[in-house]
């Protein structure tokens, strides 16, 4: 293992970006974060897009800063984001448009319409990934519907981390385990969807070559260089979505064991030799997303710490600033066993009031109405530790053996009383750290592209000796059981029901629809 090598990770989140140096120094890894910035949609004409060109001058500003605290140790470069959403180029490789956001409201129905044309089984057949609306697959089928003179005109679609990639290499090429995300990809192929794509009308021409996550995509462009003061060091992909990056810094020791990415999303899986695609995995919605090393990650995206989020921006809104840690602290008083809500609906997808929302499904599903920012915060932790819970079930019926390890990574993990309460209610221990997964992730895979460590089992070695990790032993009592029925039936009773295939009189209505 090569010593005294930095490696600079731009880690894009649907909150805030970093740019964090990690410090490659012998048996350890060191990270330090060398610039912080906002990140968030901006609402245009009633649509909410991503303001890209700033992001790009923080990278910038980034790599500027980290060129002048590494020096000549400074080895590559690599950046993650955020899955599903893309951007439109060009056949001179400019930009068409302002990307979307994900939460934006032009892919409602767009699942409903997309199954009118292609069987909900068998788009799932051939991707195998968990049906949510904003999947880039809907957000296209969005654009055809409207007949969009941006998607007339493209030549070429990157996802977010890829488009950066690109300005900062001159590559256009899609990374494996983004691309994943996409719901246009067949992972058994091993190439884009192209069969579903075409019977729903989307072009094809549009889909480039898909690279291996730890590619070298080649030498940081000599006018990126001078602008940002940097040495031309290779640009690398890593595990370019950020779940993966997370994945491969999961510090497991054991195979049998289910990691919990913790942060807006909560991201909860297994690592697996090939997808599982079949009628339980359907069943479940679970995704078979690319991972690092040759593995798929069999998961499930949950709604995750966004509930609390926007509770917190919303309070801010009405003058009340509270912090997580006082957030944490008011829940941790409140009355345990309260009422309850399914993290995963859809009405907690959109940026809005978010309490009011909580206190809606409530009163909607004939419970207590929380009142309090520490009752409504508590209602979000129980709620999601309970979901945890029956996740934790299906990946253990889809896994056919006992997981009894959860490790939580990512910024939700220093949330102690959540991790302890996910310890009762799964009744499994958990392992907490490291904070920084995502972008110690992105700086394992650029140091396995560049040989500097020979395995991803070699890298989460190195994270174990470099990270402190804090274990949860569960606490498990009957008041969880008797919660985790409660919630079950919550789920049943308001989770919508699996879409029809098919209507009577539907293929008159609509014409015949495409198998695949």
């Amino acid at each position: 293992m090569a010593s005294h090598l930095s490696f600079f990770a731009f880690d894009l989140g649907a909150e805030s970006g970093r740019a964090v140096l990690g410090h490659l120094d012998g048996d350890r890894l060191h990270l330090e974060e060398v610039h912080r910035f906002g990140n968030g949609p901006v609402s245009l004409r009633g649509s909410l897009h991503w303001d890209v060109l700033h992001l790009w001058a923080e990278l910038i500003s980034g790599l500027r800063a980290g060129a002048a605290r590494a020096g000549r140790a400074l080895a590559s470069v690599g950046v993650d984001t955020w899955g599903v959403d893309f951007a439109l180029l060009a056949s001179d490789g400019s930009l068409l448009g302002h990307p979307y956001h994900y939460r934006d409201r032009r892919t409602d129905g767009m699942m409903e319409e997309a199954f009118r044309q292609v069987p909900r089984d068998d788009i799932y057949a051939q991707t195998g990934i968990q049906f949510l609306q904003f999947n880039t697959l809907y957000q296209l089928l969005a654009m055809v519907k409207a007949g969009s003179p941006a998607l007339a005109a493209a030549h070429g679609l990157l996802t977010m981390p890829d488009l950066f990639h690109y300005w900062l290499s001159g590559c256009q090429a899609n990374e494996f385990t983004i691309a994943t995300t996409t719901q246009c990809y067949d992972p058994r192929r091993g190439d884009w969807a192209f069969d579903l794509l075409q019977c729903l009308g989307i072009p094809t021409h549009i889909f480039g070559p898909i690279v291996p996550p730890c590619t070298v995509l080649g030498p940081l462009q000599p006018e990126v260089a001078r602008e940002a003061d940097c040495p031309v060091i290779p640009v690398v992909a890593p595990g370019a979505h950020d779940t993966a990056s997370a994945v491969a810094a999961v510090p497991a020791s054991r195979p049998d064991y289910v990691y919990l990415s913790s942060g807006t999303w909560s991201l909860m899986g297994i690592e697996v030799a090939q997808p599982v695609i079949n009628a339980e995995s359907l069943a479940c919605n679970v995704t078979n997303e690319g991972g690092v090393g040759g593995t798929f990650r069999l998961l499930k995206n949950i709604m995750g710490l966004w509930l609390v989020q926007e509770c917190r921006r919303a309070w801010a809104r009405e003058g009340e600033a509270l912090s997580y840690d006082d957030l944490t602290g008011l829940a941790a008083q409140a009355t345990a066993f309260g009422p309850l809500v399914c993290p995963s609906d859809s009405r907690f997808l959109a940026p809005g009031d978010m309490p009011a929302r909580i206190q809606a499904f409530c009163r909607e599903s004939g419970q207590a109405v929380p009142q309090t920012p520490g009752e409504i915060v508590r209602c979000a932790f129980e709620s999601l530790a309970l979901e945890y819970r029956r996740v934790l079930t299906q990946l253990e019926r889809l896994a056919g053996h006992p997981l009894p390890v959860l490790h939580i990574v990512g910024g939700g993990s220093r949330n102690r009383l959540l991790n302890q309460f996910t310890a009762d209610a799964t009744g499994r221990t958990v392992i907490a750290g490291p904070v920084e997964a995502t972008a110690t992730g992105n700086i394992l895979g650029q140091a396995l592209a560049l040989g500097h460590i020979g395995s991803l089992a070699e890298g989460r070695a190195l994270i174990r000796r470099s990270c402190e990790l804090v274990t949860f032993e569960p606490n498990h009592t009957d008041s969880w059981d008797e919660a985790y029925a409660r919630y079950l039936t919550l789920v049943q009773q308001t989770q919508p029901g699996r879409a029809a295939t098919s209507a009577p009189g539907e293929e008159m209505a609509h014409g015949p629809r495409c198998r695949l």
